[in-house]
């Protein structure tokens, strides 16, 4: 018995050190509300587009998810810091409550901090046009928010959505400079692309790469995010058993390249926000378009916020592909504590029949369509811990 005292003794005496340096915060976000969603056909458009949805959602205003963050101090301004986090959807049984379907990755990395030199990280992580994105918004990622609408349906990568996601990447984020701070990320590629003459047997760092550059400089009540990100040598992976017809590789391996500019100012009475983003795609697909958005937040009462929100999605692709589509959002939120808010907010989305389906991603694909306009309300209950 004493030397099981003795061992035990020891091992909190090494351990207790370890524990000490090292901080790490569990947090998160639970949001659910009830979301309905309806459409009607414009004047002039055939086919679908009357569909109906009405049912409770996980993360109408904030996206649920959980996480682990932390650091450790290794000396000389230098820490050890990494990030697990994982998107949850409280309202079915998927994610933690069921071991058959697998937690989606919001971000995870390692990486290291110097207070002088700045942070690099490796794993998945956000391109700098998320968080540009988030800043200049008033609804930030919110899938009822024009940002997240717009470009969800353009298939941006700059923007508060998972496309601003990468795999595979290394990032570099630079001290806090007198109100500036930069941002660097590289996607290496790692894909096995299909080259229209049989299978590849390599993996590919070139093709499917990715790259991205932001600054941002706040001071005081202006904000003002500059981003370039781009796709390189974009081309199918090998997903079917036979490779596609030889020649048709001279359709894809081109550069997808996009560029952002944000600004918010806050009056205290009010606070506007404004940005403007076009892609250029040179593959075949053409996927060119430009995305604006205005908005603000109106401060009423003691601890509520009025969000509003216009967007517009132009589209360049010649007559197969080049209407708009044009949102708005007008939103209540109200502070219950500093972790708990109450919203309710209304949606209206209108598709050109030329235009892509643009809907809200808070709901099942399907409900956006081509020549609609759609109208969705949703009222929930978030809490941030």
């Amino acid at each position: 018995m004493q030397s099981k005292f003795i061992v035990l003794a020891v091992a909190a005496l090494v351990s207790g050190p370890v524990l000490a340096q090292t901080n790490v915060t569990l947090y998160g976000v639970v949001d659910a509300g009830y979301f309905y969603s309806k459409g009607n056909l414009n004047s002039g458009t055939s086919g679908g587009g009357n569909a109906v949805f009405s049912g409770i959602q996980s993360g109408t205003l904030i996206p649920s998810h959980l996480g682990f963050r932390g650091t450790e101090a290794l000396g000389n301004g230098l820490k050890a810091v990494f990030a697990l986090e994982y998107q949850l959807e409280i309202a079915t049984n998927t994610g933690i409550g069921n071991t058959a379907t697998p937690l989606n990755a919001r971000q995870q990395f390692v990486g290291l901090l110097s207070d002088n030199l700045g942070t690099v990280a490796l794993g998945r992580q956000y391109a700098p046009g998320y968080a540009a994105s988030r800043r200049n918004d008033p609804l930030a990622n919110s899938p009822i928010g024009s940002k997240s609408i717009l470009n969800a349906s353009a298939g941006n990568t700059i923007t508060p959505t998972s496309l601003a996601r990468w795999n595979n990447s290394v990032t570099y984020t630079s001290p806090n400079w007198s109100g500036f701070t930069g941002t660097a990320i590289y996607s290496f590629g790692e894909s096995e692309p299909v080259d229209g003459s049989g299978y590849s047997n390599r993996l590919s760092t070139t093709d499917n790469s990715r790259f991205g550059l932001g600054g941002n400089y706040a001071n005081g009540p202006l904000n003002i995010d500059l981003v370039y990100q781009t796709r390189l040598n974009v081309v199918p992976t090998r997903l079917a058993a036979e490779p596609p017809p030889a020649g048709t590789s001279s359709l894809w391996g081109k550069d997808i390249n996009e560029a952002y500019i944000g600004v918010s100012y806050d009056f205290k009475v009010v606070k506007v926000f404004g940005s403007y983003q076009q892609q250029n795609d040179k593959n075949a697909a053409n996927l060119d378009n430009s995305v604006w958005t205005i908005g603000a937040t109106v401060p009423v009462l003691a601890a509520s916020k009025i969000h509003l929100n216009y967007g517009r999605l132009n589209w360049d692709q010649g007559p197969a592909l080049d209407q708009n589509s044009n949102t708005a959002t007008i939103a209540w939120t109200t502070e219950l504590s500093k972790r708990t808010i109450l919203y309710a907010g209304y949606a209206w989305i209108q598709n050109d029949k030329r235009s892509s389906a643009a809907q809200s991603i808070a709901i099942p694909s399907g409900i956006g369509a081509r020549g609609e306009t759609n109208n969705s309300i949703t009222a929930g209950l978030a809490h941030m811990f």
